[in-house]
């Protein structure tokens, strides 16, 4: 016959039971049924996601971080940060004595040097930049500050093709004066 008792050894942890698991209740002893078995429930099936990277207040960085997740930067950088694909957030006592390169950037802290965002660049209220800002998108909240210069908006084709002329033809007269 079985008896509650006999179904938790004496001195034994009790392991909790997960919000997700639904509660079991034994059922009145019956001699002829075993004891139910516990009920577990699968874990829930976790969608992997972009994960954030960070560098928290008290850190400092000195060189090159690259990469292409998603980076929040509360610690202090100096040099060159590169995100190829990824979103840098500066949070409010992140210092960035280097130039950026990401998607998107978004300004809480401070930023000494020039940011290019291919996507988006934000400055909150207390985002101060000074340096030169690139980007497609440029949203600058009141309170910010901003010492530099700015390019915003899409790059026209034909003055990209000239631009890129130019840069071909300076080559060009670089590598034949030094040919000579």
């Amino acid at each position: 016959m079985w008896k509650k008792d006999d179904s938790k050894p004496q001195n034994s942890p009790v392991s909790p039971i997960s919000s997700h698991a639904p509660a079991v209740v034994p059922a009145a002893p019956d001699s002829s049924t075993p004891p139910p078995r516990p009920v577990v429930a699968a874990a829930p099936s976790v969608t992997p996601s972009r994960s954030n990277a960070s560098i928290s207040q008290g850190i400092r960085i000195k060189g090159e971080v690259t990469g292409s997740e998603d980076l929040y930067v509360d610690g202090q950088v100096d040099g060159k940060l590169n995100l190829s694909n990824g979103t840098l957030t500066v949070g409010p006592n992140g210092v960035l004595n280097a130039d950026v390169d990401a998607r998107e950037v978004l300004v809480n802290g401070r930023v000494n040097g020039n940011i290019t965002g291919r996507d988006r660049i934000q400055l909150s209220s207390t985002g101060q930049v000074s340096g030169e800002i690139r980007t497609e998108r440029l949203a600058i909240a009141e309170g910010a500050s901003l010492r530099g210069k700015v390019e915003a908006g899409k790059v026209p084709s034909s003055i990209a093709e000239v631009r890129a002329a130019a840069a071909a033809a300076v080559a060009s007269k670089a590598a034949a004066g030094s040919a000579s």
